[in-house]
């Protein structure tokens, strides 16, 4: 398109690869995302409404920036939201103006995926626990020999229990199989799942979580949940942690009934130096990095140039939240 006649855009979130090439040929692009200022700038309506209006963008690529408000009074072509689930955008108020919304549903499927396997290697063959004897000189730690301290089972033959039959859960259970573990799976919205999710539990040697947090789900493996597992089970949670009561976690923990747990999440998005997850040498834990890789960035790329590009030639994007607005 010349570029003349290229419509403007403003994204704050970080795109790479072959998406934002096309990106650049299809519009007047400003790319400023919210990954690379330290430290963190996350813009709320006014700053975005403000910045959006300074360059006389009507197209926002945005990944975590609030699009409300302001933002939506506009004169917006559209809004790309790089999120599966575009919750920083009021979508009603989007569609009451008529202005599209795309997302990016999966484009972090492979990226949790490997970070739950991450997790569970690190938790079954105490990797962090071995790697901090290395450094503190301390191999032979009370007159014993690794081999004594770090003896694991290995997961091929163990079951895999995946709770929430997504794009995550689908990306994690290839990858299980590829290791030779049994795949089960529980999710009352895919036909493809195996379980019921109290026969999922009853029946896993690992149980790892990848369901959308919704009122249904919220809290949804507590006190009960835990005790129904199998004892020795290691439990994953790469989602979101409002799906599990974190205290009756720490207690299956305590008492054996657990043997380990990975944690990609916590609720605030930080967890206190005294919570007593910090102190058990079972349990690792990640600040929600899981879709932290360069790969989702250029996947999500191509996601928000293809819509874009379907918009402007008057077609149906393929991952469109209101489309209704177009008629």
């Amino acid at each position: 398109m010349p570029a003349a006649e290229r419509p403007r855009a403003l994204a704050t979130a970080p795109l790479r690869g072959s998406g934002l090439e096309r990106l650049h040929d299809l519009v007047d692009l400003t790319l400023d995302p919210w990954i690379d200022h330290q430290p963190l700038r996350l813009l709320d309506a006014d700053a975005l409404a403000a910045r959006a209006g300074e360059l006389g963008a009507t197209i926002l690529v945005v990944e975590a920036d609030s699009v409300k408000g302001p933002v939506l009074d506009l004169p917006l072509v559209a809004v790309a939201s790089t999120r599966g689930d575009p919750n920083n955008v009021d979508v009603a108020g989007a569609t009451a103006r008529g202005i599209p919304v795309l997302h990016a549903p999966g484009r972090n499927a492979d990226a949790v995926a490997e970070m739950a396997l991450a997790l569970l290697f690190s938790v079954n063959r105490h990797v962090l626990a071995a790697d901090d004897d290395v450094r503190a000189g301390q191999v032979y730690a009370g007159g014993t020999i690794p081999y004594q301290r770090f003896r694991a089972w290995e997961l091929q033959g163990q079951t895999i229990g995946i709770v929430g039959y997504g794009a995550v859960g689908r990306a994690l259970a290839w990858r299980a199989e590829g290791l030779g573990m049994r795949v089960i799976s529980a999710d009352p919205y895919s036909p493809d799942a195996t379980h019921l999710l109290d026969d999922l539990l009853a029946e896993a040697d690992i149980v790892s979580m990848h369901a959308p947090v919704t009122e249904e789900t919220t809290g949804m493996i507590g006190e009960k949940q835990f005790a129904a597992m199998k004892d020795g089970a290691v439990f994953l949670n790469t989602a979101r942690a409002h799906l599990h009561d974190t205290d009756a976690l720490v207690d299956a923990l305590r008492d054996g009934k657990l043997a380990a747990a990975g944690l990609d999440h916590f609720v605030g998005e930080s967890l206190a130096t005294d919570h007593p997850l910090v102190s058990m040498p079972n349990v690792v834990l990640t600040p929600h990095i899981g879709g932290a890789t360069f790969d989702t960035e250029a996947r999500q790329s191509v996601m928000v140039a293809d819509g874009i590009e379907a918009l402007l030639a008057g077609r149906r994007p393929p991952h469109i939240v209101n489309p209704e607005v177009l008629g």
